[in-house]
């Protein structure tokens, strides 16, 4: 048998791997990788630490609630309603047709207007004629008059539209327009129109809603439109007008506000009728020469046409408001009065604001009212309206607010 005798001599002759030679190179490779994986590990580390350490805002969606909340949140503007001076009323009184309805197609100059004026009541401002009442529009033209005291009006017009539709955010009921009309008017104004009846609920819910929001905004004078037409019993013991008139009161006095109703009644010669409101309303038939007559009734028309100064009526009623009137035909007073030259315009008026006040009657001045388009007389922003402003064609406003500005100042000093 052959037997290797140096095997365990070359095996003891190896040297253990700790201490075999290196090479250089390999030595460079191995502190190489080592070394990077030593930065890969410090730099996840240091990423780590980084994170842990600092706080990145990241919004939020809210699903209720606003995005911002002030410290100082703002108030939603809204008009305080002050006490009313019937005696102001009645002499610095103004005719102001749809000022709050967008009438006249002018806001800025008929806002502009009437901080300039002497006015303190604006007579039928809010307008309900074949439309209901926009209460934010209004809202947005009282927050630019800057004039005070001021006393707004709204017109209850004997005229709706059942094509028309109105709700109450404050009142859960679906008004029904056709439920409101009285008998046999369909189409009386214009197609799908008709004069509402204060014997219909629907027609008295009506009133109670846009009266109470008209409250609400600051609004203090209501004027029913031709009673005669809308009360189907005009008359005190039949009449439901006192069912409206005590709700609105009542209304009132829970808002702690004054207000004053009033009602274009005509030829309505019943007393206790005619005192059931505040103040009753008319025209005054003008004609050319700028004259008006003193008896019961206009003698120009075959049924009566009512002079309320007459004492048939001024002393069965409150209080008396009288105005140039307007139907939007070419002959009613506005018509006639657009027609004469300014001289004449001037004179017209301030002879009637001295006959009727000095009678401690009401007659209020023209600041916009409606004008037939082919009245061919001066007009204001368009030839549908009348306004006194200088910006316009008539150039009345000096003239007139120099007839009132004495009579404010004697009534407010009192």
């Amino acid at each position: 048998m052959y037997i290797n005798l140096n095997l365990k001599t070359q095996e003891e002759e190896k040297p253990h791997f700790w201490k075999r030679k290196i090479s250089f190179t390999l030595a460079v490779l191995v502190m190489l990788v080592l070394s990077s994986g030593l930065a890969c590990v410090v730099l996840k580390y240091a990423e780590k630490i980084k994170k842990e350490s600092t706080y990145t805002y990241v919004p939020q969606i809210r699903e209720e609630g606003p995005k911002k909340v002030s410290a100082f949140p703002k108030e939603k503007w809204h008009f305080n309603p002050g006490l009313i001076s019937m005696d102001l009323v009645k002499k610095n009184g103004c005719v102001a047709d749809g000022f709050l309805s967008g009438y006249g197609d002018s806001d800025k100059e008929l806002i502009k207007m009437i901080n300039r004026s002497q006015c303190v009541y604006l007579h039928r401002a809010l307008e309900t004629w074949l439309h209901p009442p926009d209460f934010d529009g209004a809202e947005k033209i009282m927050q630019q008059v800057e004039k005070r005291p001021v006393v707004y009006g709204m017109f209850l017009a004997e005229a709706i539209s059942t094509r028309r539709s109105y709700s109450d955010p404050n009142w859960d009921h679906d008004f029904k327009f056709d439920q409101m009309c009285a008998d046999g008017t369909q189409d009386r104004w214009e197609t799908n129109s008709c004069i509402p009846s204060t014997d219909k609920p629907e027609y008295r819910r009506y009133l109670k809603s846009i009266t109470h929001r008209a409250m609400d905004i600051g609004i203090q004078s209501f004027l029913f439109g031709q009673i005669q037409l809308q009360d189907e019993h005009p008359n005190f013991s039949e009449t439901e007008i006192k069912k409206v008139l005590d709700d609105m009161r009542a209304y009132a006095r829970e808002k702690n506000m004054q207000i004053i109703i009033g009602a274009q009644t005509n030829s309505i010669t019943d007393e206790k009728y005619l005192k059931l409101f505040d103040y009753i309303e008319g025209g005054v038939g003008l004609d050319n020469n700028g004259s008006v007559e003193d008896g019961a009734c206009s003698s120009r028309f075959s049924n009566c046409w009512a002079l309320l100064w007459n004492d048939c009526y001024s002393k069965l009623a409150n209080n008396i408001l009288l105005n140039l009137d307007w139907s939007g035909l070419t002959w009613d007073d506005m018509g006639v009065f657009a027609r004469m030259d300014q001289g004449k315009r001037i004179e017209t008026l301030k002879n009637l604001y001295q006959k009727f006040t000095s009678q401690n009657l009401g007659f209020m001045m023209p600041f916009l009212a409606v004008l037939n388009h082919e009245n061919d007389g001066c007009y204001g922003p368009n030839k549908n309206f009348y306004a006194p402003s200088n910006k316009f064609k008539c150039k009345d406003e000096n003239a007139i607010n120099k007839i009132m500005k004495e009579k404010i100042l004697t009534v407010i000093s009192k």
